[in-house]
């Protein structure tokens, strides 16, 4: 692998007009396709397996033209102080904005307020339904500003009027956080080489790198029904693997140049030793990323394998692009430790000759590893703890921030009609088996209005040929609460008993049942999710390592780290803990999909970290030095450089902490404290604590696994070959 790599590298800085060449085609042909391809149709959303699913399949086929699983929005009309939505002006402009919100040509339906019998008791509230033939993700931008216009005419006539459902739901903005993130990135790069140019490299090459990844989804989405979400994840992950794998041949390259190596010969040493390192971590990100099919659910695994490619352009930029660029820049690069003269260079330093911050904080871990390793599992353990209590669920528009009209059309609708009313059940009965369909929807309806926590139940409604029907269900809580989902599990248990006396099918479906069966999916996949990434990574880690224990430390570490970061949440998001800090205006259960989606991201980067940093020691041990020296020397050489990749991971992150999205938010904020507990805590304490105690033993491994795995040689032995006799004597004496 290193000599190969190696090769590569000195090919690609030799040749560095014809691999610029082909880049730069790659970028325009991906920008050409994007810009040609057609506008992304109809994405769809289908949760296969789920109860739910099962539900909206079969209403399509019993009741044609329903669209169950189209978008929906209830405007919501409050009357002024002292009148009522009855009153004769009142009830005049909502029949005209009900008239208008029917002419759309995606709406399927609209519901009037006063013929539908949602009018709330005390005569103050009442709402419109509207459904929409396609769902919320596929709505024009032409029927929202629709719906918007319609609802400011009742305004105009004096009504409060809000707009809840999903029907308004958007992709929300991200490009701010980006360029935030990649300002931040800049500045930590510039002080981490002491160089502009040196420090545009990473940033030049992820942002090509990341633009032909979006470029080519954007281009397949149409094909490939890719939701806009995927672009994002590949923007988010992109950026972050493409800096740090750049980042990482970069610095090898300025060590090299530090060691009296000619050019060319520095730039195949670093694409052969870190290029060694940047590719197996790759691997790691994409396993993680494509290991998230296992959860079925279609979107997500397109998410992952989109957001896989985006990383592997990224290892294939940094093995190639970065020799081509480094020939380029020529002797504007400047060794290790030395700055351009812009920031400082040729000054005679204070103390010449001082070891670094990484070096010394090594030798400290040297000297005490049982108080560090304590300390720093101790005090992950300590974070870890709020995670006992977590609660998974999805966000609904009860945890929208107050500023906007989806939360105040909640609050209004739970003041009028309860807070169930918000998310009601549909309860599809399936009677086609059954001797007398009429006796079971009847049935059905009566077993359910026996449960707690049930407000209303109306009348079976059903289809043409009689053999199915829906029931519309009102729980008395909130859509995101646990008695509500204990609601969907005891209608379902009743099916189940329903079944056996009728022979007619029970089903729960709606958005608040789809969000409890995905919760429950996405949490049934997790330990399957864990288990095959981390087994698979571990398995990977072998190989580069050749040790059985530095493998099993990393993985145990990396599980410290999630657990800490998912503890964190849940104090922040689930408990209040500075919530106002945060920005937090709700909280609740935290999002099902973040422990997943935490795990996936997250396990990748962490391996990166893993990956360079403990390569150095491997690679200083192989060379001679004693197990407690590698650990310095890993350190002397990759501290500093895992330090400045975790800063701008961090940044990246944390940029999203900032945006009105509690989703969003959630997400920054734990892959935020995720990397800084994993890079800051398990790799730069607990990692080289653990090394100092094994001694040699770290790297032991089986001596009939050693004959069978393949040696990739990370550390570079191999190059040893590819050296000039008097160059290595040379740098022998020196």
């Amino acid at each position: 692998m290193a000599t190969f790599l190696y090769k590569l590298g000195r090919l690609a800085f030799r040749r560095r007009h014809f691999v610029a060449l082909i880049w730069v085609a790659l970028l325009t042909l991906a920008g050409v396709g994007a810009a040609s391809a057609p506008a992304p149709g109809t994405t769809s959303f289908s949760i296969p397996g789920t109860e739910a699913q099962k539900a909206f399949d079969l209403l399509e086929q019993r009741f044609p033209g329903m669209s169950a699983d189209g978008a929906t929005a209830r405007v919501v009309f409050k009357a002024p102080s002292g009148e009522k939505m009855t009153d004769a002006g009142n009830k005049a402009a909502v029949e005209k904005t009900v008239k208008e919100l029917g002419g759309g040509p995606e709406v399927a339906s609209v519901a009037d307020p006063y013929t539908g019998h949602a009018v709330s008791k005390n005569g103050t509230v009442a709402y419109a339904s509207v459904k929409y033939k396609v769902s919320g993700m596929e709505l024009e931008d032409s029927t929202r500003d629709d719906l918007k216009e319609a609802a400011q005419h009742a305004r105009d006539a004096g009504l409060t009027v809000e707009i809840g459902g999903d029907a308004l739901n958007a992709t929300p903005e991200t490009g701010s956080s980006e360029i935030i993130g990649i300002a931040i990135a800049a500045v930590v790069l510039v002080i981490t080489f002491g160089s502009l140019l040196a420090a545009g490299l990473p940033l030049l090459t992820a942002i090509i790198g990341v633009g032909i990844g979006v470029a080519s989804i954007t281009a397949l989405a149409s094909a490939l029904d890719l939701g806009s979400t995927t672009s994002t994840l590949a923007t988010m992950i992109g950026l972050a693997v493409g800096i740090d794998y750049a980042l990482f041949i970069v610095s090898r390259y300025r060590a090299e140049l530090a060691e009296g190596r000619e050019r060319e010969e520095a730039a195949g040493r670093a694409v052969g030793t870190a290029g060694s390192a940047v590719v197996f971590a790759g691997l790691t990100v994409v396993i993680a990323l494509v290991g998230l099919s296992v959860v079925n659910i279609p979107m997500l695994t397109k998410m992952g394998v989109a957001a896989a490619g985006t990383v592997a352009i990224a290892v294939l930029i940094a093995l190639t692009m970065i020799p081509a660029l480094l020939g380029y820049a020529g002797r504007k690069i400047k060794p290790a430790g030395e700055k351009s003269r812009l920031l400082g260079g040729g000054r005679t330093p204070k103390r010449p000759g001082r070891p670094n911050m990484g070096t010394r904080w090594a030798r400290f871990v040297v000297r005490r590893p049982v108080a560090v390793l304590l300390l720093g599992v101790l005090g992950l353990g300590a974070a870890a703890l709020p995670a006992a209590s977590l609660e998974l669920g999805l966000p609904d528009d009860g945890s929208q921030p107050v500023s906007t009209t989806q939360r105040r059309a909640y609050d209004l609708l739970s003041e009028g009609f309860g807070p169930g009313f918000n998310g009601p059940l549909m309860v599809v009965v399936d009677a086609k088996d059954s001797a007398r369909p009429k006796d079971a929807f009847a049935e059905v309806g009566a077993e359910i209005k026996g449960l707690k926590d049930v407000v209303t139940v109306t009348p079976a409604a059903p289809n043409k040929a009689g053999d199915t029907a829906t029931i519309t269900v009102v729980p008395n809580s909130k859509p995101s609460s646990v008695t509500t989902e204990d609601l969907v599990h005891a209608i379902r248990d009743k099916g189940a008993e329903i079944t056996r006396d009728t022979g007619a099918t029970v089903l729960v479906t709606g958005s608040t049942a789809m969000n409890i069966d995905v919760s429950q999916k996405l949490n049934d996949a997790l330990l399957p999710y864990l288990a095959l990434v981390v087994g698979l990574a571990f398995l990977l880690l072998i190989v580069v390592f050749r040790s059985v224990l530095v493998p099993l430390k990393a993985a145990l570490g990396f599980l410290l780290s999630v657990l800490a970061a998912l503890g964190a949440v849940v104090a922040v998001f689930q408990w209040g803990w500075l919530s106002g800090l945060m920005g937090v205006e709700q909280t609740g259960p935290v999002m099902s999909m973040m422990p997943i989606f935490m795990v996936g991201v997250v396990f990748g980067l962490a391996m990166d970290y893993e990956v360079f940093l403990v390569t150095r020691m491997r690679e200083a041990y192989v060379h001679g030095e004693t197990p407690g020296q590698a650990v310095v020397t890993g350190f002397k050489y990759g501290a500093r450089v895992v330090t400045a990749a975790a800063v701008i991971m961090i940044a990246v992150f944390s940029g999203f902490i900032g945006s009105s999205e509690s989703m969003v938010k959630m997400i920054g904020f734990g892959l935020a404290i995720a990397v800084f507990f994993d890079a800051f805590v398990v790799r730069m304490a607990i990692v080289p604590a653990v090394l100092a105690l094994l001694g040699k033993r770290a790297w032991w491994l089986p001596k009939w696994l050693d004959r069978a795995l393949p040696n990739v040689d990370v550390e570079g032995e191999g190059l040893r070959a590819h050296a000039d006799p008097e160059e290595e004597k040379e740098l022998v004496r020196a």
